[in-house]
């Protein structure tokens, strides 16, 4: 497999002058629980980290060094969640759109950003953006953002599993596993679940339909 040069976009970036640059990513598209999280990051020209490379492909200790790291070398840091409300009211493709927008306008308070570089989605925003296919493999910004959003959403949901053990959502992260599937027919639903999203909906539905 080709090495990807995951400084690419940041370095002609920086050869045409610009030099606060933000990655932007999210998590938590896909769960059937919980808030969809988006961070955005703003790294120093001489930042270096070994590895870093999209969330999902890392270990969860690998993921967890590299948040620390990452929040030591950051210039900026911001982070946006949308809740399950939020994202039954207005669609998860929306809720992601606004929870980027957030993290960015965190970012903003404690650096000017010149350009953003968003993984996949495009925004509008009122600064320069690139939306880059595969974005948290192909730049290192993306990458950062991408730790930062998965490690906040994860940790979001270990004090979740703490309160509804039942549900295993240390294990699955709100994703509909097997299990996660099985403990909705058996404990039904919580206020933390996606009402909009397919299993979540039918359990209401066929509930319902059940007390009418």
């Amino acid at each position: 497999m080709e090495n990807i040069d995951n400084y690419e976009y940041e370095r002609k970036l920086r050869d045409s002058g610009i030099n606060f640059i933000a990655g932007v990513d999210e998590v938590g598209r896909g769960p059937l629980v919980g808030p969809v999280v988006a961070a955005c990051v703003v790294l120093p020209e001489k930042f270096s980290l070994d590895g870093l490379t999209d969330s999902k492909k890392l270990t969860e200790k690998k993921r967890d060094f590299y948040f620390e790291e990452i929040k030591k070398q950051a210039l900026g840091i911001g982070i946006g969640i949308i809740d399950e409300k939020k994202i039954d009211d207005v669609n998860i493709y929306e809720a992601t759109k606004l929870a980027m927008k957030e993290a960015i306008n965190e970012c903003l308070k404690s650096v000017m950003i010149e350009h953003a570089l968003i993984d996949a989605m495009p925004l509008k925003l009122d600064i320069p953006t690139t939306s880059i296919i595969k974005g948290d493999l192909k730049s290192i910004t993306i990458s950062a953002a991408s730790v930062i959003a998965k490690v906040t959403r994860d940790r979001m949901l270990y004090e979740l599993d703490k309160k509804y053990p039942m549900y295993e959502f240390k294990k699955n992260k709100g994703y509909p596993t097997k299990k996660h599937l099985e403990a909705i027919e058996k404990y039904g639903i919580l206020n933390e679940h996606r009402r909009s999203y397919g299993p979540v909906k039918e359990y209401i539905e066929q509930h319902s339909s059940k007390t009418n």
